[in-house]
């Protein structure tokens, strides 16, 4: 297919041959961007300045001098510049600055995930041993060994953590912290932009408890954020630290020639418009650059995805590279699997990688020079965030997203200026979501007692602790609130998930050596580790023997099959309350909050390559329960069509709204979810519900409540434009009885738009 050839060859053929060009639906290309420099401040340190010369840096790029000025101004800032721009410099001179400066000083550095904190540690350390200077930094994560925990404590300059870490082993032993939290200077905030939604609102309160434990130890940090490029980074370090920020984002990094490609499978069904799968067209592509060794990167949206792909490629190259000189990186791995991995692509020894977006952040990988996208990963950040992995050395590079049939992957690929010219989206936290409130109030409490007339965050908690008096969880004892339970309430509480506890997977496939693989949020787990799936782990599939869901346990062991596994979540829906509402000719919207009652139902069998159905069972597992918010609208009037038309119109609708509405609020397509009903028990109307998948929501729903006009209007408009007949996967759907199912949905937009 391609002929040996390098990079830029293979550009070049992607272009003229029709195999290739065919598909190629647009071709961007970003011309490489000089550097904006100024001369190192005056005051940094002569060691400093050394070291950086040391490492080939004379001068700094004008958002790290920027960066450097705010900070020693004790003024709280963010940045926000692409990858591989250097954002490391913003804190790291100051910090390094701070501690050369007073030998007390101290600063903590949060990263959302141990691998960038392992990462950034590495080249940290490098500037500190070219400066010469006794400073320590230490990375305090679950990886961290017992006996050096103390000396982490007690003699660390600078720590590194993640999130989880602060909240579950840093601040509630906080008087063994005792020199970080009298001197503390600087509080760094890596990656910005992945707190946001659930995760960033637990986040924005574990920040609210660093801030408590540091007033009464007598500091005042000042916090330095890093962001990628979204609508709001102001707004969004603004929130999730409590303080003022200033906006650094006078980019001056140089950056490669890049190309960016919108690639659409070809159709093979064309009344159906369904196209060929993207998994396949990713394995033919990635396939070719591998075997002419060109680093490559390809993402994936899931883990089971990853571990398809992965399984695929070392199939297609192991004559030619062997098995290890591709692998797969996801969460769920253990460290030291992920530090092999790391390091092999950094000696180059690893060509390919298949990650989920666990890759996505800034661990520094090496010089990759292709990123492949399985499908549109769901946000314009974090397309740029994957498409940044490739050239990180100022070279040329190539990104190619592979659509799938999606009515998103469809969108994007039709409207290119969408993705080009639009500004990236805003991303939303709620921290005073009362569900994740008062598990950091309790969490609080039994780090510092809390006084009368205390506030947390700005908030007053007085009826709080009187709740949680009654709960028996506090006691009051003349002018304070003392907590009096013995269980130590962090531990309970998952900064990243919805549901309070992990499902933990066990291999027993040796039974002399049985041993724990991974683990995975109990949401997930319903369809994904229920009895006979299919599981797979670093290309090896394993079938679940037994989940017990009582004690959260999977048991798997290792088999050799050629299909996996997809589970289908039945999901009933009822109004609880309704807080806001709107309505027009002949629809009417509100938002509120809603009671919702999940299932997993069935399981089918999918064949490998062919994608087809072979077989299905199905799922013994207990209903779980929801309270969440969420957004609804309803018709008013008689739609004129029969039951069975109405029901298909209301599928096709929601279907399509799930490709639209993640555009419109910054998360995951699995963070929020679509429910049709033909009579909504509340008004007995046929309803359409848009509700936050975490309980208590975290405001996307009624972000969709405040635009519901303009989401309903361009999802309308893509129905309208998808080339099919009756309705395929790209617009409505393909679970349809009916051929009027398109016209249907059609007709109810235009009701809902009247």
């Amino acid at each position: 297919m391609f002929r040996k050839s390098n990079l830029q060859q293979l550009i070049q053929q992607l272009k003229t041959d029709e195999r290739f060009s065919d598909q190629i639906g647009h071709w961007h290309t970003i011309e490489e961007k000089q550097a904006d420099t100024v001369d190192f401040p005056e005051s940094l340190d002569h060691r400093i300045r050394h070291a950086l010369e040391v490492r080939g840096i004379g001068n700094l790029y004008t958002h790290q001098r920027s960066a450097f000025d705010h900070a020693q101004a004790s003024q709280s800032f963010t940045a926000v510049t692409p990858t591989a721009s250097g954002k490391t410099l913003c804190y790291n001179l100051p910090v390094l600055q701070s501690v050369m400066e007073n030998p007390d000083s101290r600063a903590l550095y949060i990263f959302p995930t141990k691998a960038l904190a392992q990462d950034q540690k590495s080249e940290l350390n490098e500037i500190i041993s070219e400066t010469g200077a006794a400073i320590n930094s230490y990375t305090y994560d679950g990886d961290t060994a017992a006996n050096i925990r103390q000396k982490v404590r007690k003699a660390g300059h600078i720590v590194i953590t993640n999130p989880d870490m602060l909240h579950s082993a840093i601040l509630p032993h906080h008087t063994k912290w005792v020199s970080l939290f009298e001197n503390l200077k600087y509080v760094v905030i890596d990656e910005l932009h992945i707190y946001r939604g659930v995760f960033g609102s637990h986040v924005a309160n574990v920040i609210r408890r660093l801030k408590r434990i540091c007033a009464y130890y007598g500091s005042n940090p000042t916090f330095i954020c890093t962001s990628a490029t979204i609508a709001n980074p102001k707004e969004l370090a603004e929130g999730l630290t409590g303080e003022e920020m200033a906006l650094v984002d006078n980019n001056g990094a140089p950056s490669g020639r890049k190309h960016f490609v919108f690639y659409n499978p070809p159709i093979v069904n064309k009344p159906l418009n369904i196209r060929r799968s993207a998994t396949l067209e990713v394995r033919r592509l990635a396939g070719e650059l591998l075997k002419n060794k060109i680093q490559t990167i390809v993402f994936a949206r899931s883990r089971v995805r990853v571990e398809i792909i992965l399984t695929y490629l070392q199939e297609l190259v192991k004559g030619e590279l062997g098995a290890k000189s591709i692998r797969g990186y996801r969460g769920g791995y253990l460290p030291t699997q992920r530090r092999e991995i790391e390091k092999g692509l950094r000696s180059g020894d690893i060509y390919g990688v298949v990650s989920t977006n666990a890759l996505e952040l800034g661990v520094d990988i090496g010089q990759l020079q292709v990123c492949i996208m399985t499908g549109y990963p769901g946000t314009i950040a974090s397309a740029w965030q994957q498409a940044g992995r490739a050239g990180r050395r100022h070279g040329e590079s190539l990104v190619i997203m592979v659509a799938s049939s999606s009515p998103l992957d469809q969108f994007i690929v039709d409207h290119p200026e969408y993705f080009f010219g639009q500004t990236p989206e805003t991303a939303r936290i709620n921290p005073d979501n009362l569900i994740i409130l008062v598990d950091h109030i309790k969490c609080a409490a039994f780090e510092l007692p809390f006084k009368e007339d205390d506030t947390f965050g700005g908030l007053d908690v007085e009826d709080m602790m009187e709740f949680l008096a009654e709960e028996r969880v506090v006691h009051k004892n003349g002018s304070k609130w003392y907590w009096m339970n013995d269980a130590f309430p962090a531990h309970n509480i998952s900064l990243r998930s919805a549901s309070q506890e992990n499902v933990i997977i066990v291999d027993q496939t040796n039974v002399a050596a049985v041993k724990v693989i991974g683990e995975m949020d109990r949401f997930s787990a319903m369809t994904l580790l229920h009895d006979e799936a299919i599981y797979l782990h670093q290309g090896i599939q394993y079938q679940v023997e037994f989940l017990d869901w009582d004690e959260k346990k999977a048991f798997v062991r290792e088999v050799d099959v050629d299909y996996y596994t997809d589970a289908n979540l039945a999901v009933e829906l009822s109004v609880l309350e309704q807080d806001k509402e709107r309505e027009s000719g002949s629809w009417e919207a509100a938002f509120g909050d809603v009671m919702v009652r999940a299932m997993a139902t069935i399981f089918k069998k999918i064949k490998f390559d062919t994608h087809e159905n072979i077989g299905s069972g199905p799922i013994h597992l207990p209903e779980e329960e929801m309270h969440t918010s969420s957004s609804w609208i309803s018709l008013k009037d008689d739609t004129g069509l029969s039951q069975e038309r109405l029901e298909e119109g209301l599928i096709g609708a929601a279907e399509s709204l799930k490709a639209i509405v993640p555009l419109y609020v910054m998360c995951d397509p699995s963070d929020i979810f679509v429910v049709p009903q033909i009579k909504a028990a509340h008004n007995e109307r046929p309803t359409i519900f848009i509700y936050d998948r975490y309980p208590g929501g975290v405001g996307l729903s009624e972000k969709v409540y405040d635009q519901v006009e303009e989401v309903l209007n361009e999802t309308k408009n893509m129905v309208e434009r998808c080339p099919c007949e009756t309705g395929c996967p790209s617009c409505i759907g393909t679970e349809h009885s009916l051929e009027t199912a398109k016209t249907d949905t059609l007709k109810l937009f235009e009701l809902f738009l009247a």
